[in-house]
Formats: C-alpha cells, sequence, structure tokens
C-alpha cells in the first residue's frame, strides 16, 4: 500500500493526486461516493468499470420486487 497526502481547501475541495486518478479512471466531471467507515472516509469513483463490476451482484433471493409485492398484499388484505 502506497500512501498519498492532499490538501483540504478553504472551500473543503479534495485534490486527487494524479497518479490514483490515472489508475482509477477519475476524469473530469467523475462522480464519486463517500463511505464512512470504521472512523474512515472512502472515496469510490463512479466509472463504467465499477458499474458493470456491480452487474449481478444483486441477483437471487430475497427479491427486492418480491418482498415490495408481498408487503402490498399485506397492505390490501388490511
Amino acid at each position: 500500500m502506497k500512501i498519498e497526502t492532499s490538501i483540504v481547501t478553504t472551500k473543503g475541495q479534495l485534490v486527487i493526486p494524479a497518479r490514483l486518478r490515472r489508475r482509477f479512471g477519475i476524469k473530469r466531471g467523475t462522480r464519486v461516493t463517500l463511505v464512512e467507515e470504521d472512523g474512515r472516509i472512502i472515496i469510490q469513483p463512479i466509472t463504467r468499470e465499477f458499474i458493470r463490476g456491480l452487474r449481478g451482484s444483486l441477483k437471487g433471493e430475497p427479491s427486492a420486487l418480491g418482498i415490495l409485492l408481498e408487503e402490498r398484499k399485506r397492505e390490501r388484505a388490511l
């Protein structure tokens, strides 16, 4: 693991070092998510590669649609 440092500006902006931008395909306009986990901030770029990697990750049970339909049935029964 190589450690990179950066400085936050007075506007709260953060510069991601060029080496990391190239490695993770971060270009002007790339959206990122910030996740707080165990006292750390994780920056995840939302790139095409990231979205492709998510394909199929929600397959299987329980189905969100199935849960929603079951909930609606219960609501109608009341």
